[in-house]
């Protein structure tokens, strides 16, 4: 899909299908420190490259909620703004796995399947998303999950 805008019109005729994938984004270890300062979730394993370094990781790896956190910008991304679309809001997620750690400098994008999309009361959509965020170079997903979002047209 064009990552530029979409119509909801152009959404529905794609349930069942991929809607998007990202460009690939860096987890930096910056990106991590800010994560942490503003989550106040300093445990070593993200935030202290030599204590990580003994960890069975190796090194620090970024938040789980840090990677989900993303989702928003790396939708963006792959799909674009819906046109007409006032308003959106995350819904919430229906289930979400984080499968496997994001160390600090990988770089992860998201891909995007468009499971439903259907009206709840006049003006509102939600959408169904069942998302993976691939890490570059590895063979699992950081994590996979089913994500709901409320768009206001």
């Amino acid at each position: 899909m064009d990552s530029a805008s979409v119509s909801l019109e152009a959404l529905q005729s794609r349930i069942g299908r991929e809607i998007g994938y990202s460009d690939w984004r860096e987890v930096s270890q910056d990106r991590i420190d800010r994560f942490a300062e503003a989550t106040d979730d300093h445990q070593f394993i993200h935030v202290d490259p030599d204590r990580a370094r003994k960890s069975p990781f190796g090194t620090t790896i970024a938040h789980g909620f840090l990677s989900l956190s993303l989702l928003s910008a790396l939708f963006d991304d792959a799909v674009g703004a819906i046109e007409g679309v006032s308003l959106s809001v995350n819904y919430g997620f229906n289930s979400v796995r984080m499968v496997s750690p994001v160390k600090a400098g990988s770089r992860i994008k998201g891909r995007f399947v468009l499971k439903d999309l259907v009206a709840r009361k006049p003006g509102q959509w939600q959408l169904t998303l069942d998302v993976t965020v691939d890490i570059e170079h590895e063979d699992k997903p950081a994590l996979v999950c089913e994500w709901l979002i409320l768009v206001v047209v």
